[in-house]
């Protein structure tokens, strides 16, 4: 029996729309897998491709001040260049919470970070520490302003700090006397050191280097540690190229001070001249009424006259026993001195430098 035309209609409609619902759901499905590869895609290039810039090795460190904001984190790695896409960076810093949870310090970024791994790296606050050393100091605004180049606390407020006797009395040193306190050697720090924890560090620094052993030794001179030291500045600033012949020359200041001499340095009269472009002492010089120009005045002045280093100081601890009282360098600038126990050899000797001196035309 034949199917009814309409029938027939019907079935035919019916095969139709399967069709096109199973093409839509098809398509749907298409699209979804689509739109999840592109998210997925995007999410790969925002969080996990590199956006470091490969020429951050030239310099490599980003430095976050503290108490920085998040927004002037970006503002720091925009102006350094350091990213290719900061609105990338936003985006992940965001989804890791990382605006709430910024550290400061100074970071080592490697060139070819994503932006996961550079915010794990910031969000961790593992640092890279630094090598603060400093050596040939004469003054505290010199020392300061050679720290500040090697941590945040800049120049200014170390030397309120150091010039805040109030401070510095706590840790037993008033200002002619501070620089004792600094003993000049290679340390390591985080950047973002304030003044205050670089002088803290620094008292610790000195009671370590004072081991009993030192002590000992300077009881033994009847000198105490600010002592040793200011007298080890004298010895440094005498003998600045050859510490071979420091413990010499210690040996010979010890001499004078046992001996009721005063100590005739003219390194300090060039302190108390405060000109340290000073090749050559006059004689007018060495009558400037000051109590470092120890010409005028007996014993030691009443503080170093620059950071003596290690070497210097352990010169004074154990000096060279001998018999001289006068020193003066030699004529053929080798660094070295020559050396007398008595006033008429030693004039020998100095007359021998200053005809040497007027000859290379050195007057001043």
């Amino acid at each position: 029996m034949d199917v009814p035309v309409n029938a027939e209609v019907m079935v035919k409609r019916k095969r139709k729309k399967k069709v096109l619902w199973v093409r839509v759901l098809l398509l749907t499905f298409i699209i979804l897998i689509a739109a999840a590869a592109f998210t997925a895609y995007e999410l790969y290039r925002k969080v996990l491709t590199s956006n470091v810039v490969s020429s951050v090795t030239d310099d490599p460190y980003l430095y976050i001040p503290s108490n920085a904001s998040f927004e002037e984190v970006c503002r720091i790695l925009s102006q350094k260049g350091l990213v290719r896409n900061i609105n990338t960076f936003i985006w992940v810093a965001e989804k890791k919470n990382y605006p709430g949870l910024v550290k400061s310090g100074r970071y080592k970024i490697e060139g070819g970070m994503s932006n996961n791994e550079l915010i794990n790296l910031l969000r961790s606050g593992e640092q890279e520490p630094i090598r603060l050393s400093y050596q040939n100091i004469r003054t505290l605004e010199e020392l300061a302003g050679r720290v500040a180049k090697q941590i945040e606390a800049d120049s200014l407020s170390l030397i309120e700090l150091l010039r805040d006797e109030s401070f510095t009395l706590r840790y037993g040193f008033n200002r002619n006397e501070l620089l004792a306190m600094f003993i000049p050697n290679t340390y390591e720090f985080y950047w973002d050191t304030s003044s205050k924890e670089f002088f803290e560090r620094m008292a610790r620094e000195y009671k370590s280097f004072w081991t009993a052993e030192r002590k000992k030794k300077a009881q033994h001179l009847r000198l105490n540690q600010t002592e040793v030291t200011t007298l080890a500045s004298i010895v440094q600033a005498e003998q600045t190229i050859r510490p071979d012949e420091r413990p010499r020359v210690a040996g010979l200041y010890i001499n004078r001070i046992k001996k009721g001499m005063r100590l005739e340095s003219d390194p300090t009269v060039i302190y108390a001249l405060n000109d340290f472009t000073i090749k050559r002492v006059l004689n007018e010089d060495r009558s400037v009424d000051s109590p470092y120009n120890t010409y005028k005045f007996k014993g030691l002045p009443p503080g170093p006259i620059n950071i003596p280093d290690i070497s210097s100081i352990d010169a004074v601890l154990n000096y060279e026993k001998h018999d001289y009282l006068f020193m003066c360098a030699k004529e053929d600038f080798s660094g070295y001195h020559n050396f007398a126990n008595n006033f008429r050899q030693h004039s020998v000797f100095a007359q021998r430098y200053r005809n040497e001196l007027n000859k290379r035309k050195i007057y001043r």
